[in-house]
């Protein structure tokens, strides 16, 4: 009984956990998420996620991770952004979470982004149009990341309910 209590626990968390990566972005959220899912297989009970429900959160990982590259990739390229203001702009929304959360994330990347878009040469309007489009590829893709997230957590219940 304590036993599965503190399981529970530990699977909660790590579900927490998942989200919370979505403005922590140094926790890895979806491999938290599956941290949970395995300690409830491996010590609360090994029949109700059954091979179905495997092949469906390896489906919605690939999908999170794909969204993830798709929305940075469409938003950077189409609003012209650099490499090295793609490469400052990651950094900028880990340190941005550290940095007056949850609005470093939106400031810091911005910020950064700006600065680096205009020492390599862009003009201010140029390197605004880079700085936004950092700042909406992650809330775009964070949303879709929350989405997907909640799905896969819904779908652990119904697994482990029927």
């Amino acid at each position: 009984m304590v036993t599965t209590i503190v399981l529970w626990t530990l699977i909660i968390i790590c579900f927490a956990l998942a989200f919370i990566a979505l403005i922590k972005p140094i926790i890895p959220g979806v491999p938290v998420l599956w941290v949970g899912f395995i300690i409830y297989h491996f010590g609360i009970n090994k029949h109700h996620l059954s091979l179905s429900f495997w092949i469906f959160m390896i489906i919605f990982t690939a999908v999170i991770f794909l969204a993830d590259f798709l929305a940075n990739a469409y938003f950077l390229k189409k609003y012209g952004s650099t490499k090295t203001g793609e490469k400052v702009g990651c950094l900028a929304v880990i340190v941005g979470s550290f940095v007056f959360p949850p609005f470093g994330l939106i400031i810091v990347p911005f910020l950064s982004v700006f600065v680096t878009e205009k020492l390599q040469g862009k003009t201010t309007k140029e390197s605004i149009k880079s700085a936004w489009a950092t700042v909406i590829s992650f809330i775009s893709s964070s949303l879709a990341k929350a989405v997907l997230q909640f799905i896969m957590v819904i779908i652990f219940f119904v697994y482990i309910v029927l």
